[in-house]
């Protein structure tokens, strides 16, 4: 037998209330194939006991209290942070495991070239031995969980069990979990199961430590089925399932099959000083700015920036013939460096209580700090390692990647219409990244497809989020490199013919792509950003008017030298000329780099963006 290898459909049509030996311990209404699942589950992974997460606050207490009680978790002083938490993770367990993330699809060609592939059946196989018996004197949490709000057209649900509390208090934060997500099952929803182990069984007797992991990890997914495995970690997407591996692996294959679109981007509603009120979504790789965008406080007067989501929108044709969006999920899980009262008011402004924060320092009287936080490091620190820490010490007092979750319903800035289960309309779509060079502050595209060709040529700087060398620049097509769950070529495919059926049903929403990074010789960054960053957004709605004009350029439609609002900044002609100068023997160097990028895709790269490509270059050669 491979690993819980039974039919599909057993998952998807019984929803018969489950007989209690089956159920162990299910509450009642628990559909059948949920329960025959659990319990498939539990005989290969062999738990002490089995606990099926309600999501009710006393689950949530009860399971916090219990981590602290473990060493897992710390309180924070609760007069400076209201119920709020510090875990530190084991040193080897701190970011994003591309290298050890699978899409098992039955062809390898479907998985594409920039996916770690495994043929399936062998990857159960070795599964099955990693998995068998690694819950040993843990509990096993049962997860139901809605992404979506509960009952929406555009939700989905699944369920995932775990021997992690961290990752039950971490997944009740982001998810909507708990008995509602059962009950939708049991009126017959579709759902995605998930399996996840630390992968550190305990013997009778044996001492846990406060952070369970194992070295040997593996963030695994099965396209075809909807199924996922996540063996060895307990760090943010690698072990809360629910997020990067549903809502962007598999629900990207979904959003293809179904004809809609899973992505790693942020939702905002921006409103202008005439009360009125457009919906963006916008792709950045992780940790280019785009919670301090998606939590914008505008230095503009008369502007508002709410925020719908930080992360993932899942985007689809409405019934009324326009492009909606939701934000599939129920909280933030935030990079912690950087963020600051300058950088970022309203996260602040979350993050008052109610919060877990992960690998960040801890000050002396019991409040959390990182890189960023203030100006100036406090004097002593307890850093992420769990050691003393000051100035001198010589190494980050937060680890680069530390994180924050908190619940999207404390953010100031959320929107009234964030939960709206119809989705809102989208006006427009952002594509950015972090650039030094070449790529100027913001262009408008063309047309659907050429937005579709600069969504699929993002490259970006590397950050501490995933494996890598920082500051090397990789390609990262619609910020969503490590998360596509299938071929990428296809996917680009998707983009288009998803934008030929816009085209038939109502108006395409305008793209553009957006550089608040661009430095200039002496190596400062030549835009202000943060709540500057506002008057980008509104030459972009002007433009939605028909207001601002634009002139052409070889990328795309700029801004005439008065098109963008620089009002109370001290920016020279000079230095916004350089915020929009385009080298053309540098793009058509980088033309090159994007040639040789979509030859890996090979026949199933779209021959729309490789003409797309030359356009460019005859452009650039004019």
């Amino acid at each position: 037998m491979t690993l819980l290898d039974h039919p599909r459909t057993a998952r998807t049509t019984d929803r018969t209330p489950a007989a209690a030996p089956l159920a162990a311990g299910a509450p009642a209404g628990t559909p059948s194939d949920v329960a025959a699942w659990v319990a498939e589950v539990a005989e290969l992974t062999e738990p002490a006991a089995i606990h099926w997460c309600d999501g009710s606050t006393r689950e949530r207490h009860d399971l916090l209290q219990l981590l602290v009680a473990q060493g897992t978790i710390e309180q924070l002083n609760p007069e400076l942070r209201p119920y709020s938490f510090i875990a530190r993770s084991d040193e080897g367990d701190v970011a994003r495991l591309e290298s050890r993330t699978f899409i098992c699809s039955e062809h390898e060609i479907d998985a594409g070239p920039t996916n770690n592939w495994r043929e399936p059946s062998a990857m159960r196989a070795e599964l099955q031995g990693v998995f068998r018996g690694s819950m040993r004197g843990r509990t096993m949490y049962v997860m139901p969980f809605s992404m979506g709000p509960i009952g929406s057209p555009m939700a989905k649900l699944g369920v995932q069990v775990t021997d992690s509390p961290y990752v039950v208090v971490s997944t009740g934060t982001m998810t909507r979990m708990g008995t509602a997500a059962i009950e939708q099952i049991a009126l017959g929803a579709d759902w995605v199961p998930a399996v996840h182990s630390v992968g550190a069984p305990l013997a009778a007797g044996q001492q846990d430590v406060p952070w369970p992991c194992n070295d040997t990890k593996y963030i695994v997914h099965f396209p075809e089925t909807r199924e996922i495995f996540s063996y060895g970690s307990a760090y943010g997407g690698n072990a809360i399932l629910a997020k990067k591996a549903f809502a962007l692996r598999i629900a990207s294959v979904q959003a293809r099959d179904e004809g809609w679109l899973a992505e790693h981007m942020l939702l905002i509603k921006v409103t202008s000083p005439t009360g009125k009120a457009y919906h963006l979504a916008a792709a950045f790789p992780s940790a280019c700015g785009k919670t301090n965008l998606a939590m914008m406080a505008p230095s503009i007067p008369g502007w508002t920036v709410e925020t719908i989501g930080d992360d993932i929108a899942w985007l689809r044709i409405g019934a009324d013939g326009r492009l909606r969006a939701i934000n599939p999920e129920a909280g933030f899980f935030g990079v912690a460096p950087g963020t600051s009262p300058k950088t970022n008011p309203t996260a602040i402004d979350t993050l008052w209580g109610n919060t877990v924060f992960t690998n960040v320092a801890v000050t002396d009287d019991g409040d959390v700090w990182w890189e960023g936080l203030t100006s100036t490091p406090p004097a002593k620190l307890t850093d992420w390692r769990g050691n003393p820490w000051s100035p001198e010490s010589g190494t980050p007092a937060a680890h680069p990647n530390s994180r924050f979750t908190v619940s999207a319903r404390q953010c100031p800035s959320i929107a009234s219409t964030w939960e709206d289960p119809e989705g809102v309309v989208i006006d427009a779509i952002i594509f950015g990244g972090r650039r030094a060079t070449n790529v100027p502050l913001v262009v408008e595209a063309r047309d659907w497809d050429h937005g579709v060709f600069l969504g699929a040529t993002i490259a970006s700087e590397q950050t501490a989020a995933a494996e890598g060398t920082v500051g090397e620049l990789r390609r990262d097509p619609f910020a969503m490199l490590p998360f596509a769950g299938y071929n990428m070529g296809d996917y680009f495919a998707h983009w288009l013919e998803f934008g030929r059926r816009l085209r038939r049903s109502a108006r395409v929403p305008r793209v553009f792509q957006v550089n608040w990074f661009r430095k200039g010789a002496d190596g400062s960054f030549l835009w202000p950003g943060f709540g500057d960053n506002a008057r980008v957004l509104q030459w972009m709605v002007e433009r939605l008017e028909g207001e601002a004009c634009a002139q052409e350029s070889p990328l795309g439609s700029i801004p005439t030298a008065d098109g963008l609002n620089l009002e109370g900044l001290d920016l020279d002609e000079a230095r916004v000329e350089e915020l929009f100068a385009q080298d053309r023997e540098a793009l058509l160097a980088e033309a090159d780099d994007i040639e040789q990028f979509f030859a890996t895709f090979g026949d199933r790269m779209p021959a729309e963006l490789v003409r797309q490509l030359e356009l460019l270059r005859g452009r650039l050669r004019a």
